[in-house]
């Protein structure tokens, strides 16, 4: 790989709708694009339970992950029973994290130290946003691109591709669905319910090719409560169809429509090709997601400088296009020629934004809130994974 003869910290670049015009057709989207679709590749036909060889510098990754889940169990959320929104505490894990994160490089085989200052922003930046308490595509993205620069900097190697999705990648899920129900980590943006789930896209993209060619199991049978428990153990895709099912009440039909949509296409192979679609269209195509990416000297930006009458790179909302809600094509990620744009001040784009906008409540604090509202006089009961349940209760999506 080629990078500038010195590493530098990572910056936000991608300001204007010119300069994501130029990200578009540049070499630093086509690695991202070849990236996934490689690691995308690697998992057709896999199962989590697998055995997969495990590189050094794979497994050093996976005990910086456990490391990360310790420190997350070592900084329990603080009182905030009257709130719905992010709980402080976050904030403390996020700094420990940072402050751990050098000497969590350090083990890493091969990894150049003078590389880990800029390396390590990725890591960092992968677990939600600090001030805003929130968490979206924008911070997945994040950790793929921390991959990216360990595969460039020779750590990572193509042999470590399907260890790097069923193993790596599964276990920062697991890590982030840890943060999002202990931190109750708000939906970055406000794509809510129109989205594939409040806070995660690469998994179903990666899940849906482990699902290729399967002889028996169809799209549509993310419909049916029994193959979703059973086959959530193998398959990323139904893991995360439990992980929704567990946290919100009534059927993916009424809380998710977008997946219900996707479970009428008639085979994996196509629903794969549209997440690839709808990944670059979505979230590397809107200028809400991509402003908040980060450019240094491994993954490059060599386009049209930004604006120089402001200080963006330090302005957590400087110069931010703020995204709204809007209607998606019934057709899973093949064309959005049809989307609303539905007004509002200063939003001049749609789609899956990671930004500041209108706060959206955690769907564990709006379950928690709906639980307390309904406990009263006993009419409610609530069985873990089931929703709840009780006389007269209408199911209300909580994004």
């Amino acid at each position: 790989m080629t990078h500038s003869s010195s590493y530098q910290p990572p910056r936000k670049t991608l300001l204007i709708p010119a300069q994501l015009e130029w990200f578009q057709t540049s070499e630093t989207h086509k690695l991202i694009v070849d990236y996934i679709e490689a690691l995308n590749e690697s998992v057709v036909g896999a199962k989590l339970s697998d055995d997969v060889e495990e590189s050094p510098s794979v497994k050093a990754i996976l005990s910086i992950l456990n490391r990360v889940e310790d420190i997350a169990k070592a900084t329990p959320p603080v009182e905030n029973s009257s709130s719905r929104f992010g709980n402080p505490a976050f904030r403390t894990f996020y700094d420990t994290v940072s402050e751990s994160s050098t000497k969590l490089h350090e083990e890493i085989p091969s990894l150049p130290r003078e590389a880990i200052p800029e390396v390590s922003v990725y890591f960092n930046e992968a677990w939600g946003n600090r001030s805003r308490i929130d968490y979206g595509s924008g911070m997945e993205l994040n950790f793929l691109c921390w991959l990216i620069c360990l595969q460039r900097l020779g750590v990572l190697q193509e042999t470590d591709y399907k260890a790097l999705v069923i193993r790596v990648f599964w276990r920062y899920i697991q890590v982030m669905r840890i943060l999002q129900s202990t931190y109750w980590l708000e939906p970055a943006g406000s794509h809510g319910v129109w989205g594939l789930d409040d806070y995660h896209f690469l998994p179903f993209l990666w899940g849906s090719a482990q699902l290729r060619g399967h002889k028996y199991i169809r799209p549509k049978s993310v419909h049916d409560p029994e193959i979703v428990e059973e086959y959530a153990k193998q398959y990323i895709y139904f893991a995360c169809i439990q992980f929704i099912n567990s946290i919100k009440t009534a059927s993916l039909r009424w809380h998710s429509p977008m997946l219900d949509d996707i479970s009428a296409v008639k085979t994996w192979d196509k629903v794969n090709q549209g997440m690839i679609k709808m990944y670059k269209a979505e979230v590397m195509n809107k200028l809400p997601v991509m402003q908040h990416f980060l450019f240094g000297s491994i993954i490059q930006y060599t386009g049209p400088p930004p604006p120089s009458n402001a200080d963006f790179a330090n302005d957590a909302h400087a110069g931010h296009v703020h995204p709204h809600p809007h209607l998606p094509s019934a057709n899973i990620g093949l064309t959005r020629s049809d989307d609303q744009d539905l007004g509002g001040a200063g939003q001049k784009e749609v789609g899956w934004g990671d930004c500041c906008g209108i706060p959206v409540p955690s769907a564990f604090g709006a379950a928690r809130a709906e639980q307390d509202k309904l406990t009263a006089g006993g009419a409610l009961r609530s069985t873990p994974g089931t929703g709840l349940v009780g006389k007269g209760i209408r199911p209300v999506p909580f994004d």
